[in-house]
C-alpha cells in the first residue's frame, strides 16, 4: 500500500462487516474470485463486487485476470503493519469466519487456478 495511506484510511476501508470478511477470507485463502466470495458470504454478486472495488481503490487488494475469472489477493505492497494486522485479526477471529469458510469449502464448482 502506498505511503500516503493512513491508519484512518485502512480502518475506514475495513470498518464494514462485508469488507472485513472479504479481506480476511482473502488473507486466509491467498486469493479468491467473486463467485467464491459470493458463495462464502451468501451475498449477491453486485454487493461483493462493490466491496471489492472499494478495497481495491483503497490499495488493500489487487486483482489478476485468468480467462473469464478475476482473482483478488492482498496487495503485496501493503505496509508491513497492515499485513500483520490482517494476519493477526484472521488468527484471532476464526470463529467469526467459520460459517463463511464452511460455505466456501462446500462450493462444488470452484474455478481452477493455473498459477
Amino acid at each position: 500500500m502506498s505511503d500516503f495511506r493512513s491508519p484512518v484510511d485502512v480502518f475506514k476501508a475495513l470498518a464494514d462487516d462485508t469488507r472485513s470478511r472479504v479481506a480476511l477470507l482473502i488473507a486466509r485463502e491467498g486469493e479468491l474470485c467473486v463467485c467464491e466470495l459470493t458463495a462464502a458470504l451468501d451475498l449477491s454478486q453486485p454487493k461483493i463486487s462493490r466491496h471489492l472495488a472499494q478495497l481495491r481503490s483503497n490499495g488493500l487488494l489487487t486483482d489478476r485476470r485468468q480467462g473469464q475469472w478475476v482473482y483478488y489477493r492482498l496487495n503485496p505492497q501493503l505496509a508491513p503493519w497492515v499485513a500483520t494486522m490482517l494476519q493477526e485479526a484472521l488468527a484471532a477471529n476464526a470463529d467469526w469466519l467459520a460459517a463463511d469458510v464452511v460455505r466456501l469449502q462446500a462450493m462444488t464448482d470452484r474455478p481452477v487456478r493455473c498459477c
